[in-house]
């Protein structure tokens, strides 16, 4: 991930989710026959949530071990496959891609109902059932991107308490 890219965080846009349907359309198209389910996640996904204008998808494969044969059909997108974070996430399938030089999606592919799975889906219907918690979350996003203007990983770790305290309480 290019660190020094600078984040912005824009006004909820309702274009977003229509953004994530079109692509969702080409993503099970290209490879839908080892998709088991493709969700909208992230702050793009919370209706009236701020956000990086960025449209994360998650992909829930029958078996991570399809994501193999998953890779060329997505490039073939124009999606850039980006390995090296499995050292971090192995039980993630990392991809991005830009129009114009600006991040414009990022696709997650994990395996249905794994961990990771889990936590995302649970994150954002919190969000979306919380109208405090994502006013919460959207000043915090607001001012970690001040703060960390230019370094995701920053910007990344602010929010981490925040995540967890949302997935903890919604567990209760």
């Amino acid at each position: 991930m290019n660190g020094r890219e600078k984040i912005v965080i824009k006004d909820y846009d309702p274009r977003w989710p229509v953004a994530f349907e079109a692509e969702r359309l080409e993503l099970m198209e290209a490879i839908g026959h080892y998709v088991a389910d493709i969700q909208h996640i992230g702050s793009t996904s919370v209706r009236g949530l701020a956000a990086k204008p960025i449209v994360d998808i998650l992909i829930g494969l029958r078996r991570l071990l399809d994501a193999q044969d998953c890779i060329m059909p997505i490039e073939a997108l124009g999606y850039e496959y980006v390995p090296e974070y499995e050292s971090v996430f192995p039980e993630r399938r990392y991809f991005r891609k830009s129009t114009n030089g600006k991040r414009t999606h990022h696709i997650h592919m994990v395996e249905l109902g794994s961990d990771f799975w889990k936590r995302h889906i649970l994150f954002r219907d919190e969000l979306r059932s919380d109208p405090i918690a994502t006013k919460e979350y959207e000043s915090l996003k607001r001012s970690l991107a001040v703060t960390f203007e230019n370094d995701r990983e920053g910007y990344t770790d602010g929010k981490t308490d925040f995540i967890e305290g949302i997935l903890r309480r919604s567990k209760k």
